[in-house]
């Protein structure tokens, strides 16, 4: 592999060529209109620009991603995360164009990107899941039935959902119709397909996940658990490796669990199983096939570069280690920088005047923010994520407060001071919080 486009934009196109840079692949930068003076597209070795502004026009544009690496003579594509990551069609042209695609299978990708499909399989294989239908939901009257049986409250999501979209609660038989009417009309606006299927609701569960990259030779490894329980609206702020609520022995048992499934799926590359946990207990909901927001807390705990590990796995190379080899140091913590107004969040582009990245010991910054810079409205609201490493929990929040103390964001609205907050508070300090804590905690405004 001699020369890589990246398919995306911002930290994480930045992220990527940085690790082929260190490999000594040259890099492909495509970029939207918009994206012209980006960072990433000023440091990589080629860039293409692919169309306007609107992602469907640029980063979704798969005849432009393609021309672009056929005419710069790329040997592969690495798609970061979000726009065409979790398209199995487009992992499919990629492979046929004769390029090399930095990730799982077409076939792994379409697999888990069907909710349903995926949590069959998953049952299939021995991974524990929450109660609920067995598929998608035929009708109402289904829904009514499966309700009784797993008892309210009960939750809709939609099949091919993501982000919240597409889930609706329902705490008793009254209200199962309206989740049930707005969850398939919001799946169907946002993905074309408005199949639901139904779980049973969780009160107080924590969102935790599992890290693991397998070579095509047979080998799974895991990094061990985020948790990722603090979010606003199903989006992540804050994530942490590993949870203050599991013990190595927990983290050893599940991943032993999920590395015997993935084996026996013939996965490979990079991907994260995401689980609820409540009363010690685990269920699965769904596999993201790509590479995470978050993968940076892991790398810190671990010392392992996972975007290169990505590329050395698509070149055919096994992995070189095993599970026993696998140490975990300390405790990380990333807060994700959105332009948003930290209260309200109301969405916030426009010019960066100053910008400054904090420093020191175990202090870590993904970003393609620079002063000057002018954050497009047209993408994501994530600007900057800030990961911190130390020791113990403790004085990695300590560390972090630090950290976005430095920190200087100016011209535009940033979460900062939701992040400041955060980790000032006495129950974030002693992690005790689930899924539904960081949305109390913005509603009393801290």
């Amino acid at each position: 592999m001699k020369k890589a486009l990246i398919a995306n934009r911002g930290e994480i196109a930045l992220r990527v060529h940085r690790a082929c840079q260190e490999m000594g692949i040259r890099t492909v930068a495509v970029h939207s209109t918009a994206d012209a003076s980006a960072m990433h597209v000023r440091l990589a070795d080629e860039s293409v620009c692919i169309g306007p502004p609107p992602a469907r026009e640029s980063y979704l544009n798969v005849a432009a991603i393609l021309s672009a690496a056929t005419i710069t003579q790329a040997d592969a594509i690495h798609p970061g995360y979000g726009f065409l990551s979790e398209n199995a069609k487009f992992a499919e042209m990629v492979e046929a164009h004769g390029l090399t695609f930095i990730g799982p299978t077409a076939e792994h990708i379409r697999m888990m990107g069907d909710k349903i499909t995926a949590k069959e399989t998953m049952r299939r294989l021995g991974v524990p899941l929450v109660p609920g239908s067995p598929g998608a939901l035929s009708s109402l009257e289904e829904a009514r039935a499966v309700a009784a049986e797993i008892k309210y409250p009960v939750l809709i999501k939609a099949a091919a959902g993501g982000g919240g979209r597409g889930m609706k609660v329902a705490h008793d038989e009254a209200g199962l119709e309206e989740a049930w009417r707005v969850a398939r009309t919001e799946a169907k606006a946002a993905f074309g397909d408005d199949s639901v299927y139904m779980e049973k609701y969780l009160d107080r569960p924590r969102h935790i996940e599992l890290q693991i990259l397998a070579d095509t030779h047979g080998n799974v490894v895991h990094f061990g658990e985020r948790d990722c329980s603090l979010q606003r609206r199903h989006q992540k702020l804050v994530e942490e490796a590993g949870s203050p609520v599991l013990s190595a022995a927990e983290r050893d048992a599940l991943g032993a669990q999920v590395t015997r499934a993935l084996r026996q799926l013939g996965y490979r590359n990079a991907g994260t199983l995401e689980f609820l946990w409540q009363d010690g207990q685990f269920a699965f909901i769904e596999m993201n096939t790509r590479l995470q927001v978050e993968h940076p807390v892991t790398e810190m705990v671990c010392g392992i570069d996972l975007v290169r590990e990505q590329i050395r796995i698509a070149a055919g190379e096994r992995l070189g280690y095993g599970q026993e080899d696998v140490r975990f140091s300390g405790h990380a913590i990333e807060c994700r920088i959105t332009a948003e107004h930290p209260e309200t969040f109301a969405p916030s582009p426009g010019r960066v005047t100053t910008y400054h990245a904090p420093g020191g010991l175990g202090v870590r910054v993904d970003s393609a923010l620079y002063s000057g810079y002018t954050v497009p409205p047209h993408y994501d609201s994530l600007v900057a994520k800030l990961v911190v490493h130390a020791p113990t929990r403790a004085q990695a929040i300590a560390r972090t407060r630090r950290a976005l103390d430095e920190m200087v964001v100016d011209g535009i609205e940033t979460t900062l001071p939701l992040h400041r907050r955060i980790m000032d508070d006495p129950e974030f300090q002693r992690g005790d919080y689930t899924i539904h804590w960081l949305e109390r905690f913005v509603a009393r405004g801290g």
